[in-house]
């Protein structure tokens, strides 16, 4: 019975960092999200993925956060949706630029 019990605490404390991990990526993915959010992106304007560091190379995409023991990497991604403009059309202080 005993033997159990320490097998048991062992298999629990063995699968922890994995559950963690876990966790840990969708915290760092929804701290990310809301710092983009109030950085005045509307949520429908951009896309966070989190994805093995190997696969991390994606065209159009930025990596903004890394997460499980540095093993995936949060990338962002601009979508057309939404009022954010996704081509770089006016300046930093909202004024149209003119053509060169």
């Amino acid at each position: 019975m005993k033997r159990s019990i320490w097998l048991g605490v062992c298999l629990l404390a063995a699968a922890t960092p994995v559950l963690a991990a876990q966790t840990s990526c969708d915290t760092v993915k929804a701290d990310i999200q809301q710092k983009i959010i109030n950085n005045g992106v509307p949520e429908s304007g951009f896309s966070l993925t989190i994805v093995p560091n190997d696969q991390a190379d994606k065209p159009d995409a930025q990596v903004v956060g890394h997460c499980g023991n540095d093993t995936q990497k949060i990338l962002y991604t601009r979508t057309s949706s939404g009022n954010y403009p996704v081509s770089g059309g006016s300046t930093q202080d909202g004024s149209q630029s003119e053509p060169q």
